[in-house]
């Protein structure tokens, strides 16, 4: 099966641990996307993201460094039980935390709207959320 990779490297001004939390904890993730979640930070639990559109397992997660998860949509075109990979690393910058994202295996026929959602769904909420004035 032919995939693509979808990198991406965006800069937030909050701390890597409070963009890990934002990512790893189902309010946290609720708080930014406003859709239901299903996630925690352990190693081999499975999540559930966007409302049930997303679902996978984490892989791999050093708190406030790096999350790898297997990732899947409830998507027209998906194949079942097929599992993409999406990586974040999380490094501490000046300016906040820069953003090392990659998403591989990913089908190509998904590829293009994929990429974008990252950047609609995830990035500009996610800055929102944590670069917002603090009460």
């Amino acid at each position: 099966m032919r995939t693509r990779t979808i990198r991406q490297t965006v800069t937030i001004r909050a701390t890597p641990d409070e963009v890990f939390r934002a990512l790893m904890t189902s309010r946290g993730h609720r708080e930014f996307t406003g859709a239901s979640a299903r996630i925690t930070s352990k190693v081999g639990a499975t999540f559930m993201a966007w409302g049930g559109y997303i679902h996978g397992k984490n892989l791999e997660l050093v708190p406030g460094q790096k999350i790898v998860q297997s990732w899947r949509p409830s998507a027209d075109g998906w194949p079942p039980n097929y599992y993409s990979k999406v990586r974040y690393v999380l490094r501490p910058t000046s300016r906040g935390t820069r953003i090392e994202f990659t998403h591989s295996g990913v089908l190509p026929e998904h590829a293009g709207h994929l990429a974008r959602g990252w950047h609609e769904s995830y990035w500009r909420p996610l800055r929102r959320t944590l670069e917002a004035p603090r009460r």
